[in-house]
């Protein structure tokens, strides 16, 4: 039997073996903190209005000088205060928890005069055109609620003419551009510059704001879905200033003051079919969530709302509504070409030196034509064409029509056909 062979001693490795030495703990990466939320102004009292003249709204934003006079100015704080006074009046309350003991009589009228507008759409149904884009008797409609004007503002107690021609101007661009057909968060302004007109006369004194935000609001969202149903309003500008709807932001904000502590529904809750169905009459935000979901013809937010569904993964309600109030200061009162839309008069005045339409030979607002007039007609030939002076690329360069409009006329159809998809459908 062999003999092992002895076994070699273990060779001494602790001097070639580095030392070990702490690792100094590097910085850690943070990210920069958000900035603040713009402040809420204080909103300034009523102006005297004994010895005051009225003048009919104009556009005064023609310039980069004239906004940044307006920027500064009171009125942009007067308009904040007025926005974010609403917004902040509705913190954490519900739409179910307005008691009809709260909404004073003017709030009844204002709620009364948008239920006469409802009236004007019945008595002007749409034409079929068999085109998804703006209806021409939108144009018609607008010149009948023209006529209401005075009437529907005598039952507010306004009696003066030049008073009602400066009020009503803000009501009559609330409901979209006749010339253009079309809709945007300007044109929601519009409305809310109106009750800031009434504000100033004393009418709706801070004490309503909280009905304006969740009874007032609601009945506009209500009719102006009917009317670019009916109409088939094009979005104003890029499918939407806001990048979240393509028509409203108003209720993205108000409606993330109604949720700001809400113990248990979550930004996240937006993707929740059950939630919505559930808490969107409550809910300004999760409604309008609802609407657009019904309109789009793709399901999920992902898809057809990214900005929407991006701002879902926040984790808080007090981030989202931080968000909407940058963005209604970044995106509208610091934007020139949306404040080249923006109505000046004696209530919501111009700051001294600003420009005039009439320096530059500018056409009324309702009348100015922005990327061209759309016409629907059928040539000798048969086929239909629907001009405008940009587009796409179709046979006349067509415009981007509303979602509304793709929805509606599929609904026609009966489901049974489907409609050449457009960018951003």
């Amino acid at each position: 039997m062999p003999v092992p062979e002895p076994t070699s001693p273990i060779p001494d490795l602790s001097a070639k073996i580095p030392k070990l030495v702490p690792r100094k703990r590097g910085s850690v990466h943070r990210e920069p903190p958000s900035a603040p939320p713009p402040p809420t102004p204080a909103l300034p009292p009523s102006p005297d209005l004994s010895n005051h003249s009225y003048i009919v709204p104009s556009r005064r934003i023609l310039s980069p000088a004239d906004h940044q006079s307006f920027l500064k100015s009171p009125t942009c704080a007067l308009v904040t205060a007025f926005v974010f006074g609403v917004s902040d009046s509705v913190q954490d309350r519900s739409v179910g928890s307005l008691k009809e003991s709260d909404i004073v009589p003017t709030v009844k009228t204002v709620l009364q005069i948008v239920a006469e507008v409802e009236k004007v759409l019945d008595r002007c149904p749409p034409e079929d055109t068999g085109s998804r884009f703006g209806n021409p008797v939108f144009r018609t409609f607008l010149d009948e609620v023209e006529k209401a004007l005075p009437e529907w503002h005598a039952q507010l107690g306004l009696a003066d003419k030049q008073q009602v021609d400066e009020v009503s101007a803000y009501l009559h661009n609330a409901f979209g551009n006749k010339r253009r057909i079309d809709y945007g968060s300007g044109h929601e302004l519009n409305f809310f510059l109106w009750l800031l007109c009434l504000n100033r006369l004393s009418l709706l004194p801070p004490e309503t704001f909280p009905s304006l935000a969740i009874a007032v609001l609601p009945a506009y969202l209500s009719l102006m879905r009917r009317i670019q149903g009916a109409y088939y309003l094009e979005p104003a500008g890029s499918h939407g200033v806001w990048g979240l709807d393509d028509y409203q932001f108003l209720p993205f904000l108000f409606g993330a003051s109604q949720l700001l502590h809400h113990p248990y529904i979550t930004p996240k809750a937006i993707h929740n079919p059950l939630i919505l169905e559930e808490e969107s009459s409550n809910f300004l935000y999760l409604d309008q969530v609802a609407y657009v979901n019904s309109v789009k013809n793709v399901d999920g937010l992902r898809w057809h709302s990214p900005m929407l569904d991006d701002i879902s993964a926040s984790k808080s309600w007090a981030k989202i509504e931080a968000g909407m109030k940058k963005m209604f200061v970044a995106e509208i009162l610091h934007k020139l070409p949306v404040m080249q839309h923006f109505l000046f008069g004696s209530l919501i005045p111009a700051e001294e030196g600003m420009s005039h339409e009439e320096d530059f030979g500018l056409d009324a607002e309702e009348e100015e034509a922005e990327g061209g007039e759309v016409k629907v007609f059928t040539d000798e030939g048969g086929k239909r064409h629907v001009h405008a002076s940009k587009g796409w690329g179709d046979c006349c360069g067509i415009r981007v029509p509303a979602a509304v409009g793709a929805e509606g006329e599929e609904r026609k159809m009966g489901g049974g056909q489907r409609l050449r998809r457009v960018p951003f459908d």
